[in-house]
């Protein structure tokens, strides 16, 4: 038997052991486990961005764990079994690459995101709507990214990057003149609409805009600490000082 094959048998058995064995284990439902399987994404997630190849192996296992978690709880109820889990997998990902498994062409990788989108549109049991396929609880930013993808996929998308930033000033000045205002509703909506314009301009540059942010999050942070550093030296505390004093602490962080 293959070694990856016997890998993934032999932990099939061990959660068949503990589902049966474990009292925690045996108390879980696939309602009851949903927060942690968000709780290893971003995990893994976080292990992806500090390119830690050891910790994303582990995090890899604890999300097949729990995909592994989830079909053991639906073969009690003859719902599905990993094997059916697999099986459609295999299916969707067969029939989404036509040009690798049918006559179809697609010499790009911009061609094949446009294809794959309008192959689920065929699928049976597929998305009823272009959009219905980004999860309503998927985060504001990546939403917007998302709908922008599944628009542009599937022909409805602005040309040129340039018209792109031209409609992110125009929606920063509707913005700036809905504060001018002091309209605060007015101003959050064409805030947002501000935020969406950046996104789908980011997109236009083949910036993913969610890893932009999180690079400035992570820069911040390093420099905020360095910033606190400095003032505990002092034996003081952020809020005793003054702002020219942080500001100059500031500026040691962004200079090492």
């Amino acid at each position: 038997m293959d070694e990856k094959a016997a890998s993934f048998l032999h932990l099939l058995k061990i959660m068949d052991e503990l589902r049966e064995q474990c009292p925690w284990d045996k108390k879980q439902t696939i309602e009851s486990i949903r927060h942690l399987t968000i709780e290893e994404t971003f995990e893994l997630s976080d292990a992806i961005l500090k390119n830690d190849l050891t910790e994303i192996k582990k995090e890899l296992g604890d999300i097949l764990l729990h995909i592994v978690f989830y079909a053991r709880i639906a073969s009690e109820t003859n719902a599905f079994n990993i094997k059916d889990v697999i099986d459609v997998l295999c299916e969707k990902l067969i029939f989404r690459h036509p040009h690798i498994y049918g006559n179809v062409k697609a010499e790009t990788d911009e061609q094949v995101k446009q294809n794959w989108e309008q192959l689920k549109q065929k699928e049976k049991g597929g998305n009823k709507t272009v959009l219905s396929g980004v999860p309503n609880s998927m985060p504001a930013l990546l939403k917007a990214y998302r709908i922008q993808e599944k628009a542009r996929a599937v022909g409805f998308d602005w040309e040129k990057p340039e018209q792109v930033f031209e409609k992110v000033q125009e929606e920063i000045q509707e913005f700036s003149q809905e504060v001018k205002n002091k309209n605060q509703q007015a101003a959050e909506k064409e805030f947002g609409d501000v935020l969406f314009s950046l996104i789908n301009y980011a997109r236009f540059l083949n910036i993913n805009p969610e890893d932009a942010l999180e690079q400035t999050n992570q820069k911040f942070i390093t420099r905020f600490n360095h910033m606190e550093k400095r003032v505990k030296e002092q034996g003081k505390q952020i809020a005793d000082c003054k702002l020219e004093e942080l500001d100059s602490y500031w500026n040691e962080a962004k200079n090492l």
